[in-house]
This record gives C-alpha cells, sequence and structure tokens, in this order.
C-alpha cells in the first residue's frame, strides 16, 4: 500500500509539473504573438460578430419552393431553375452560401478585424473562416466560433431549471457533455452557460435558464455544468466546448420579473447570494464569463470596474475571458451611463471587460482612445493576452479545421438515454391521491394542447434542436409504449388558445376511458429571454380544459410541461395527481410515460418556491426573518369580523388574502415511495472554525415501491452581525431504497462553509448558537442544534 501511495504521488507530481510546463510554454506563445500584433489587431481579437446564415442541414430541408424562393433571391433565372434537379439546387444554394461569406464575413477576418464569430454551424464554413484566418490573414490567429447550447444541441435535454429539479451534479454534468459532444462536432468551440443567477421571481422569464433560488444549489450544478461542458478541464478534447457562467452579475433579481431591468441588490446580499455560485464556478475553472445586462444601484455590469476588476480578478485571479452580453457595452448609451460609443468603449475597456459582443464599439473606438490616452496600452494587452490564451488552451493553433467526413454524433443512442433519465429524474409529483402508478392495463384519454408539441417540449434557447426528433407523450405511445391503451382529443391546439369548441368531444373521449391525463402548460415562446409575464396562471382555456374534465368523474391526472413555476392553486381541486416538468426535451414523451405507469418512480425537488399567486412574489425559502414572523396559523378574510379592532389580526408578517405560505416551498416533491427520517445525529455540539461536523440521520423506506429520495440538510445562524437567513441549504444526497430498507444518511459539513460576509464586508464564521434541520424539503421538522465557538 505505501508503494502505492508513493507511485501515486510520484504521478501527481509528475503531472503537476508537465501541466506547469505547458503553461509556461502557453504564456510564451501568447507573449510573443502579442509583441508582433499591431493595435489594430489586438483590437480586432476584441471584436465579435454574429452571422446568421444557411447551413447545409437548413439547405438540405428546405422545400422545393423555398429552394426556388432562395434561388431567386440570388437572381437565378426561372428559366434556370426549371431545369435544375433538387440535387442540383442545393448544391448551387451551398455554393453560393460558401462564396457570398467573402464579404461579409471572410473579408474583415483577412485583414484581423474580428476575434470570434457567432452562430456559424456549419462545419465547411467553420474551415473556410479558419482557413481564411489562418492563410490569409496577416498572422494566422484561428477565432473562435461560439453559440449558445444551452440545455443541448441536437439531443435536447431538460431545461436547466428541470436539471436543477433533479437535484443531481452527475445529470447536469452528463448534459453539458452531451451538448459539447455534439457542438463541437461542428466547429463551435464556445457556448454561453451555466446561466448563475439567482431566481427569485417566476414573472422573469429566463428562471427556465437558471438552476434556482438557492446558491448553494445553484453553485454545486453549475460547476457540475462546468466540468460537463469543458470535458473535466481538457478543453483541447474534441469533445469539450469553453462554458461561460453568466450573467455577472444580479440579473436575476430585475425588478419586477422585466427582463434587462434595474436591480438594487446591496453588498452584503450581493456577496452572500448572488456572487457565491460563480465564484464556485470560477475557482472550479469555468473558462469564461459574461457580463449581464442590468445596471445595479445605477452602474451597468458591463462597465462595473468593482465587479469586474477588483472582485473577478484581482479577488477571485480569474484569467479567463470576459465577454459582454449582446451591444451590452453600447446599450449603456440608452441606460443613460454613457454620453456615446465612444464614452461606452472607455468604460468597458478599463473595466477589463476582453470581448465586445457585436456592437463593435470596441472596433469602431477603442484605437483613437488609446492614442488619447484614456485606454492604456497594457490595458489592452492583459485583455488581448486572455483571449490568446483561451485559444492556445484550447488547441486551436494546431487543430482549427473539423473533419467534415467524420458521421456526427447527433442523437446517439447513448445521448438518447441519457437525456430520458434526464428527463425522469426532473420531473416532480406535486400531487397524487391514490391515483398514481396507473395500471398498466389501464385504458387512458390522452388530452391536452402539451401531449403531441414537439417543438415547445423543447423548451426556451433551443436554436438547434429538431422537433421531428422530439418523442411527445402521444408518439412514445404510438412508438415506444404501444402497449398502453388510449383515446386522443386534444381540445385545444396550443397552449394560448381561447377556441372551446372541441370540449364535447374531449368529454366523451375521457367517457371511453379509465383515466384522463390532461397534459397543460406553456409554449416553449413564453419562457426564456424577454418572455417575462405578469399572469403565470396556465394560459388561455387550459384550466376550463382541466374543470371540463374533471366534471366527467374519471380521475384525472394533470401533467405540466413549462418554462416556470406557474401559479396552478386554483387547479389542484380539478386534478387528483399532478406531475410538473419544466420543458423536458426530446425524450421528455417516454419518460412522463414511465413515470405514470410507474417503470419508473417521481423523484425530483422544486428548485424554486411554488407560489399561491402572483402578488406573493418575491416569496423565497431562505429569506431574512422579521421582527414579527408570524404564526403557523394566520387570519384569513373570511375570518375578519365585522368592525375589528385595528390590532385584532395579531400585526404580523402575511397576506390577508393568500396567508403566510407558498403553495409548495423549495425542495419539495412526491414520490410513490414514502420515506421516514428519524435519529439525527451530531458529532459534536460545539465545534471551531475548523471543525468538519458530520451529521447522521437514518433514512427508511416505509413503502412498497423502490425509490429515491433527495435527502436535504439546513442550517441557521440563530443571530449575527446581520440578520441571517431562516434557513440555508448546505447539502443534499439522492438516496435509493428498496421497500422497507433503511440506510445511514452522512453529511459531512465543513464549519467554515457558514461563513458569510457581515457588516465591516469581511467573510468570516461568528460564534454563536445553530440550529439544523433534515428532511424531505425545506420545511424539515426534524432538527438538532450546535454551537460554534
Amino acid at each position: 500500500m505505501k508503494l502505492k501511495r508513493l507511485l501515486g504521488t510520484l504521478c501527481i507530481v509528475g503531472i503537476s509539473s508537465i501541466t506547469m510546463g505547458q503553461q509556461k510554454t502557453v504564456d510564451q506563445k501568447v507573449n510573443d504573438l502579442l509583441s508582433r500584433m499591431t493595435l489594430k489587431e489586438k483590437i480586432g481579437q476584441m471584436n465579435q460578430n454574429s452571422y446568421f446564415g444557411l447551413s447545409d442541414a437548413d439547405i438540405d430541408k428546405m422545400p422545393d419552393l423555398g429552394l426556388d424562393e432562395n434561388l431567386r433571391n440570388i437572381k437565378v433565372s426561372e428559366a434556370q431553375i426549371a431545369k435544375m434537379s433538387r440535387k442540383d439546387k442545393i448544391q448551387y444554394l451551398k455554393k453560393q452560401v460558401l462564396s457570398g461569406l467573402d464579404q461579409s464575413i471572410l473579408q474583415p477576418i483577412r485583414k484581423g478585424e474580428v476575434g470570434s464569430l457567432l452562430n456559424v454551424v456549419d462545419p465547411e464554413m467553420v474551415n473556410l473562416i479558419q482557413k481564411t484566418a489562418i492563410k490569409e490573414s496577416r498572422l494566422g490567429i484561428p477565432l473562435l466560433i461560439a453559440r449558445d447550447v444551452i440545455h443541448g444541441y441536437k439531443t435536447i435535454f431538460p431545461i436547466p431549471l428541470g436539471q436543477a429539479a433533479s437535484f443531481n451534479p452527475e445529470v447536469v454534468e452528463v448534459g453539458a457533455q452531451v451538448a459539447a459532444r455534439e457542438a463541437r462536432s461542428v466547429g463551435i468551440h464556445w457556448t454561453f452557460a451555466p446561466m448563475m443567477d439567482i431566481s427569485r421571481d417566476a414573472r422573469w422569464g429566463r428562471v427556465a435558464e437558471s438552476l434556482g433560488e438557492d446558491p448553494y444549489l445553484a453553485a454545486e450544478l453549475g460547476l457540475a455544468m462546468v466540468k460537463g461542458f469543458q470535458d473535466g478541464g481538457n478543453l483541447k478534447s474534441n469533445q469539450s466546448v469553453a462554458a461561460c457562467v453568466k450573467h455577472f452579475v444580479g440579473y436575476g433579481a430585475a425588478e419586477g420579473g422585466r427582463d434587462y431591468n434595474s436591480t438594487n441588490i446591496p453588498p452584503a446580499l450581493m456577496r452572500n447570494v448572488y456572487l457565491a455560485p460563480f465564484e464556485k464556478s470560477i475557482k472550479g475553472g469555468a473558462a469564461t464569463l459574461m457580463t449581464s445586462f442590468n445596471d445595479n444601484d445605477g452602474i451597468p455590469a458591463s462597465a462595473n470596474k468593482f465587479l469586474l476588476k477588483d472582485v473577478l480578478r484581482d479577488e477571485w485571479g480569474f484569467k479567463g475571458v470576459v465577454v459582454s452580453d449582446w451591444a451590452s457595452i453600447a446599450e449603456m448609451i440608452p441606460h443613460g451611463f454613457a454620453k456615446d460609443g465612444e464614452q461606452a468603449a472607455e468604460l468597458s475597456a478599463n473595466a477589463l471587460l476582453d470581448i465586445d459582443m457585436v456592437s463593435h464599439t470596441y472596433h469602431n473606438h477603442l484605437e483613437k482612445l488609446v492614442d488619447e490616452g484614456k485606454v492604456s496600452m497594457e490595458t489592452i494587452d492583459a485583455m488581448v493576452r486572455n483571449i490568446l490564451r483561451l485559444k492556445y488552451d484550447m488547441g486551436l493553433f494546431d487543430n482549427p479545421y473539423i473533419d467534415t467526413k467524420q458521421k456526427t454524433p447527433f442523437y446517439a443512442p447513448q445521448h438518447l438515454e441519457a437525456a430520458q433519465k434526464a428527463a425522469v429524474e426532473s420531473a416532480i409529483l406535486l400531487k397524487n391521491e391514490g391515483v398514481l402508478p396507473l395500471n398498466i392495463n389501464t385504458k387512458i384519454a390522452v388530452v391536452g394542447p402539451l401531449a403531441d408539441a414537439p417543438h415547445d417540449q423543447m423548451g426556451t434557447w433551443v436554436f438547434d434542436g429538431e422537433k421531428e426528433h422530439t418523442v411527445t407523450p402521444l408518439k412514445a405511445l404510438q412508438t415506444t409504449h404501444k402497449n398502453i391503451d388510449y383515446v386522443y382529443e386534444a381540445g385545444l391546439k396550443y397552449s394560448r388558445d381561447t377556441n372551446t369548441s372541441q370540449f364535447d368531444a374531449v368529454k366523451q373521449a375521457v367517457e371511453k376511458a379509465d383515466v384522463a391525463v390532461v397534459f397543460v402548460g406553456e409554449e416553449a415562446i413564453l419562457s426564456g429571454e424577454a418572455h417575462s409575464l405578469s399572469d403565470i396562471n396556465l394560459i388561455g382555456k387550459q384550466s376550463d380544459l382541466i374543470r371540463e374534465v374533471k366534471s366527467v368523474g374519471k380521475p384525472v391526472v394533470v401533467v405540466i410541461m413549462a418554462g416556470r413555476p406557474l401559479t396552478i392553486e386554483r387547479d389542484l381541486a380539478y386534478s387528483d395527481a399532478v406531475l410538473y416538468n419544466f420543458h423536458p426535451g426530446t425524450m421528455g414523451g417516454p419518460a412522463i410515460l414511465d413515470l405514470l405507469f410507474g417503470k419508473e418512480n417521481p423523484s425530483g425537488k422544486l428548485p424554486m418556491t411554488f407560489v399561491r399567486e402572483v402578488g406573493q412574489i418575491p416569496m423565497y425559502y431562505n429569506h431574512n426573518n422579521t421582527g414579527r414572523p408570524a404564526p403557523e396559523k394566520v387570519m384569513t378574510l373570511a375570518d375578519i369580523e365585522l368592525e375589528a379592532g385595528q390590532t385584532s389580526l395579531g400585526n404580523t408578517s402575511f397576506y390577508l388574502d393568500s396567508g403566510r405560505d407558498p403553495l409548495f416551498p423549495f425542495g419539495f416533491g412526491l414520490s410513490y415511495s414514502t420515506f421516514e427520517y428519524s435519529n439525527l445525529n451530531l458529532s459534536a455540539q460545539t465545534l471551531t472554525t475548523n471543525d468538519i461536523l458530520k451529521v447522521t440521520v437514518d433514512l427508511k423506506n416505509t413503502s412498497n415501491y423502490a425509490g429515491t429520495e433527495v435527502a436535504q440538510l439546513y442550517v441557521r445562524d440563530l443571530f449575527g452581525s446581520i440578520v441571517r437567513p431562516v434557513r440555508e441549504l448546505k447539502g443534499f444526497q439522492r438516496v435509493t431504497l428498496q421497500p422497507g430498507e433503511t440506510k445511514s444518511v452522512v453529511f459531512e459539513l465543513p464549519i467554515s462553509e457558514l461563513a458569510f460576509y457581515g457588516q465591516d464586508g469581511t467573510k468570516k464564521v461568528e460564534s454563536g448558537e445553530f440550529k439544523l434541520w433534515v428532511g424531505t424539503n425545506s420545511n424539515a421538522d426534524l432538527e438538532s442544534s450546535f454551537q460554534v465557538k
């Protein structure tokens, strides 16, 4: 054993030495190249352009009318079109697309005016672009090719909020691996995920891209996503893309849930909640970072020198690339923070924002700013050095091209299997009054607009997924689950549909079945960027459809697919069971059917609080206490006597109409199994900041179903130099148990993780008393306590 340890140590030392040598070589190469660059060429590296063109796949899939129309657009005569076969038309268009790149894309590359490109997804185009950069530009610097691959390239996984519901870092990491593998095969090097914005307002459409409301969960899952995209840190791998943690920072706190809106986050809250997940991913090796659109306390993120320089660069030691969000540098002009493009470029450059995404403010103004001494050459060199280092680290100088003859890994069987597993583990059972799981011999009435909505099932931020490959619940019944007897009547064509003319046909279909399964939710376009809502009830006539189905008298299972937590309290009364799916992606259909019929057991947990009505927002589990917290039992409007005294309601903090509590708390999720927690034990009652607290609890499956429980650990610092949250998640574990089985679950809590930023702006663990809970959600009631000295 000693020999093995010694050999292991020698291997680690050897690998470490090799890594240091490689990094030194990269730095030497970067500095050598930098010394030969003109100022214009340096600025070119900081300039990112976008190209939206036809890809081979677009042309191949185009119907004949589309082919003809595109040929007319490039001045091909009707006589010529009439003589061309479909194959001739496709080949001609592809040739024209490639040759048409010359002026719009290739000429700036030849001149060294572009360092990265967005939205090129055709391998031949990528190769032409790279060949132009390497063979025809003065210094031969390859380009970074970037694309939004948020939750899949071709094989689409559940939206990030759905993946967060799995409470499973492995699911998140594998999802990013699959996305990277498929994207890199067509020449994409860089994607803009994970989104680390803490999201506490379901009106904000971009909660779909987030990992939820909790900084601990977001940090753990965000780091897993970074590892997945970056192939465990091997950026040179042909299965790796550079991850980009976004949006730095505070974007999730946009006022009123309105996208791009202002935030006002005080320093302690910024440090303790909004910055924490970013720090975890940055220190875990994320290659790049994106600034956010919002201003915080009047300073737009793309010129926030304190955050970008003092915190990110100096405090955290980030050596990677910082990119603006789309045109966010120029958008500081309408913000009222910069008077023109020149000042916007000056402010962002001096805040050390490396790459300007598409606004051209750097391209148009940086040279003049350097000449006038408003931006130093040292600043320019530092930023360009970051960009060149990333290109070397990714191996682009050695291997910039794509093998166009290789078989693409799109929809590989193992990818589809992983996507289905993710959809299973992301589904949350919110209600079940003895209806689920269904017996395999049960005849079901399949109802609702989301039963067969292949595009919408993929969710937001899907540029390259193909609905033809989406397996909807209806398609699964026709293919993979043919043994299930069903009758289908949609009732509504899409989620916003208000035409109720088919409701009678729906009720007739339900009469023929044993159980009705109603698929409702949101279309993909209703969530994501710039898709905020002030009303987050089920839209259109979907709630009416559920009520009509219930009126038939059969059990009703409601399956929801959406991009955000919806306000569904009004629908619960007409539902015997509710299975919630944040848009589940390509394999959502078979995953849902496996769950409904008991082949799989639900294990997902809510990554965001579900409010009763939109007026409760923002409502989140890890809030501060007030000086007058509401008791468990509060008055309702119906309880108030006429002419009641002003103080008769108790004068505590709650809503008279919607009460104190949310509809479902953070971490909530049912199972076909039932679980019992007992025998909570702590390794010590008094600890110091250097100790690790071991928390042990017995978890028993008290049902006849094998199942997986997500055991959750919460802590409260009872007294602090600033008010501390009523609970904070500090650990979670997925535990699989057979019927009747008991396992001892052990959490290890480093006391150092109880540190927070207090009044003096420093991070430290404060002495005092702490409460601790372990259980099935954030309302866990099995508790203990300990002290830190």
